[in-house]
């Protein structure tokens, strides 16, 4: 596998080669000095140049970085819609296990560029044209405090979703239920969660990317309890995990309104958990709902 310094020497080289690339910019977790450091990390790349569209007359013209296991272009693709509007973008993997995110970005555009992460450093500014910026710092990601209307919001979507899990359980919808439970209730109860850590830590640390880093903040046992609303595939593990998850977002939805002096809305929860159980009780043949 390629060094780290032997591939950002790549990455500059070729750049420094080519005229239409007029600065480089790096992003991601090689410039959060809170990430945790190991083979994986990509190298999230920008390609500051004068125009586009002569690289995407030579698509390989990438081939220069190396063998590849697979790329992506997602600006190519039909089934998910692009969204880096004139930009351009190539996801490669190489057959050493390293991987360059490369994203080519009109030099005209610089600015905007600049500003819109925090987590940024140029490594290669040919014409000294780009402004001075601050060290890299993931501040931007870091958790927000939320405002009483988004706790309510998050905590009105999540009892509001328990009932269509319970209704697809009921009807003998499998997938339809397992998705509500991740897709949709899952969400809202890693958002309290992150509220709980930004009280504990002054709303000044990032949980990461799809929450990966929201085990080192929590107690085993606050963990362990998250573990557990992962279900199989079965209805009756599914009906246990959505009761795991409403004690875990009760328990921990109390607490965030209880740090920020807000108020938990109890009768949400005493009714929609009432009516849970009345769903799971109801026979598959009934015709009416119990009242």
């Amino acid at each position: 596998m390629r060094k780290e310094q032997e591939m950002f020497d790549l990455i500059l080289a070729v750049a420094e080669k080519d005229k239409r690339v007029r600065a480089v910019g790096l992003n991601g977790s090689r410039t959060n000095p809170n990430a945790p450091k190991d083979i994986f990390q990509d190298y999230d790349i920008v390609y500051l140049v004068t125009e586009i569209e002569s690289f995407l007359e030579q698509p390989n013209w990438v081939d220069v970085f190396g063998e590849q296991i697979i790329m992506q272009t997602p600006e190519d693709m039909s089934l998910f819609p692009p969204e880096l509007g004139n930009r351009y973008s190539y996801l490669m993997l190489f057959t050493d296990g390293n991987r360059i995110d490369l994203t080519l970005i009109p030099i005209k555009d610089q600015i905007e560029y600049i500003k819109e992460d925090k987590l940024t450093k140029i490594l290669l500014d040919k014409d000294q044209s780009l402004p001075m910026i601050s060290s890299p710092t993931d501040q931007d990601y870091w958790v927000k405090k939320p405002t009483d209307q988004q706790y309510l919001d998050c905590c009105n979507e999540f009892w509001w979703i328990t009932t269509y899990i319970a209704k697809g359980l009921w009807r003998g919808e499998l997938l339809y239920a397992l998705d509500h439970l991740n897709r949709y209730c899952r969400p809202m109860l890693y958002k309290m969660l992150e509220w709980q850590v930004g009280i504990e830590k002054n709303f000044s640390v990032s949980v990461g990317k799809s929450e990966k880093y929201l085990a080192n903040y929590l107690e085993r046992e606050q963990w362990e309890r998250v573990l557990t609303t992962f279900p199989e595939a079965s209805y009756e593990s599914v009906w246990r995990a959505l009761f795991e998850m409403v004690g875990l977002f009760r328990d921990t939805a109390a607490s965030v309104a209880e740090c920020l002096e807000f108020d938990y809305p109890v009768g949400w929860d005493q009714r929609v958990s009432a009516y849970l159980n009345k769903v799971k009780a109801l026979p598959k043949n009934a015709t009416k709902f119990p009242e």
